[in-house]
């Protein structure tokens, strides 16, 4: 396809600077270049932040590998979160009582904009707090407690197992408080629509099947057997090993199990007062609720109604540019003809067997070694750690996504995790396969997410979230290799097109959904009559949707905008542009908002000679 990077997305660049984003400071301003003593106090503050910030979460600890607290969950109830949100209050008064920024260097200057700018937005997120839904099907709490157990939760000796064990017993504790704040959300009108209740209730259902939880079952529950496994692997004494897994058992059958059953219990109460309505529009306030929850996924301000008509254009042109893989590979009829045949297409899937899921892992790992040896003729620096491909954990599977990301450990023992999930094989046909791993693995959420880790900059933004910036480059990450020369079979390039397709209907859809009020049905309709995707994927999108309004808008318009800026890059420099050091000025500085992201760029361009 001819580069993206044309007129096309200078008018989305020009939206994006006329959306009136209102940074707390700019972030890249024509500053003193030389260091003063202000800047080592800056940096020493935000290590200090980072470090406050950790304190209050023990899953965050585990998460970048340090063993403080690793037997505690985090604080789950209404006095957790004040604490949280005081503690940024906090943050925030010291930092501008001690640091001026107008004697910063650049880039502490931007750490400093940064901080303020998340920091104000998690305090501006106060009022909304409620208005989610923590118990559901795509990472409620109810199943990221034991995924956190089985993919996070390493057991290297005795006193991690224990620890384990320790995490299982305060499972009660943290249920006990998702289940008042889901009673709180029932009073203020904030219930999880009705056709989403089976979902989460089947979760808890298949976490509880197996030892110890049924006596009578042939094999452990999918917990007990994570124990079991780690437990093994460290060789102890039979005795050793024979006391851990009497107290973890003995945890799950007088703790988890009751929790969990008291948790179900309270979501089939619940059900009987939800509703099918799909949108955020029916909460209170739920149209300044999704407008913030734009602001906070985009970083801009722009409006549902912008986005909307930004993602009906997207998908306008991308099914033109399909016609023409169409018309490559001979297919004679119209797009819609070929998306059904794509669909019931057996060809284009492996078998729904343990053989075929074994088949679509190899060929992933294959995939992802072949762009692996082209990534230096891309980047000037590449991941230390490690990658590993698996398929989500059978529990969770039938409610989980199609594919997603978790990233290694900072002192890099457990590497970043490309999940896949192989539970319906009908609903991810190889000719999707290479566009998926560019996407979540290499070059894409492993490259980006763990440059930013292994970088040298603040800790709080080597581990930042911006949303737009680092799925819209994981969607840029599945162009890049086309332009490289790979996607060598038209149906692999259909795939990729079909995947970036199904971003610009997101913003179709999410906006149709929360803000023009769309039934469930109709979003569904939309995009069975849009995009090649199964019937199976499509339910699942949609109700993902559902339950994180506006997350979806982010790939499209984050993607966008690095295209625009590449291509104003690429002019301004002419034979001087080097995509290297291009992706090294989007990649190094880690995430952060878009505008602050533009302005870094054009920063970089001004100031060359």
């Amino acid at each position: 396809m001819g580069d993206p990077g044309c007129g096309f997305t200078r008018r989305v660049a020009t939206l994006l600077a006329l959306s009136g984003v209102a940074l707390v400071l700019a972030a890249c301003a024509s500053l003193p270049a030389k260091l003063n003593p202000t800047a080592p106090r800056a940096r020493a503050l935000f290590e200090t932040f980072f470090e406050e910030e950790l304190a209050q979460s023990p899953e965050w600890l585990s998460i970048l590998g340090r063993p403080e607290r690793s037997g505690e969950w985090d604080d789950y109830s209404p006095a957790g979160m004040d604490a949280r949100l005081a503690l940024f209050e906090r943050q925030l008064e010291r930092l501008r009582a001690e640091i001026d920024p107008a004697q910063l260097d650049p880039d502490t200057r931007l750490s400093f904009d940064l901080f303020v700018y998340n920091r104000s937005l998690a305090l501006d997120g106060r009022k909304w707090r409620e208005h989610d839904y923590p118990v559901n099907q795509m990472f409620g709490v109810h199943s990221s407690l034991p995924s956190f157990l089985i993919s996070t939760h390493r057991v290297a000796d005795v006193a991690d197992a224990e620890a384990y064990i320790a995490r299982l017993r305060g499972i009660p504790q943290v249920l006990e408080d998702i289940g008042a704040g889901l009673e709180r959300r029932a009073e203020g009108e904030v219930i999880l629509p009705a056709f989403l209740f089976p979902k989460v209730i089947r979760d808890i259902e298949n976490l509880l099947a197996g030892r110890p939880f049924d006596a009578d079952a042939s094999e452990d529950s999918t917990l007990l057997a994570d124990f079991r496994a780690k437990v093994e692997a460290l060789e102890l004494p039979d005795a050793e090993a024979r006391r851990l897994l009497l107290a973890a058992g003995a945890a799950l059958s007088d703790a988890v199990g009751p929790a969990y059953q008291q948790l179900r219990a309270t979501l089939m109460r619940l059900q009987r007062r939800a509703d099918a309505r799909a949108g955020v529009w029916k909460l209170p306030e739920g149209a300044d609720y999704y407008d913030y929850r734009l602001r906070l996924i985009t970083g801009t301000d722009l409006s549902a109604e912008a986005i909307h008509q930004l993602g009906l254009q997207e998908v306008s042109r991308i099914h033109e540019e399909m016609r023409g893989i169409m018309r490559k590979v001979g297919f004679e009829g119209e797009l819609r003809d070929f998306f059904r045949h794509l669909r019931k297409g057996r060809a284009y899937r492996f078998d729904d067997t343990e053989a075929g899921r074994a088949g679509y892992l190899q060929m992933t790992r294959q995939i992802i070694d072949g762009v692996t040896g082209r990534l230096p003729d891309w980047f000037e620096r590449l991941p230390a750690a490690g990658l590993e491909v698996r398929p989500v954990e059978a529990f969770r599977e039938a409610s989980a996504g199609k594919a997603f990301y978790r990233s290694p450990s900072a002192d890099g023992a457990r590497p970043g995790i490309y999940y896949i999930n192989l539970s319906q094989m009908d609903s991810i046909p190889w000719y999707g396969a290479e566009a998926l791993a560019y996407h979540e693995a290499l070059p894409g959420h492993h490259l980006q997410i763990t440059l930013a880790q292994e970088a040298d900059l603040p800790s709080f933004r080597r581990y930042a979230g911006q949303t737009a910036y680092t799925e819209g480059w994981a969607l840029y990450a599945e162009l890049l290799p086309r332009e490289g020369g790979l996607y060598t079979d038209p149906y692999s390039d259909f795939g990729r097109l079909s995947m970036e397709l199904w971003r610009a209907c997101r913003l179709v859809v999410d906006t149709g959904l929360h803000d023009q009020r769309w039934s469930r049905k109709r979003a569904m309709d939309y995009l069975r009559a849009n995009t090649p995707n199964s019937a199976e994927d499509i339910t699942k999108s949609v109700d993902r949707y559902i339950v994180m309004p506006a997350q979806a808008t982010a790939y499209k318009i984050g993607m966008l905008e690095i295209l625009a800026l590449r291509e104003e890059a690429r002019e301004a420099l002419g034979d001087d542009f080097d995509i290297r050091k291009f992706h090294a000025l989007i990649l190094d500085g880690g995430p952060m908002p878009l505008p602050m992201l533009r302005q870094r760029v054009e920063a970089h361009l001004a100031a060359r000679p």
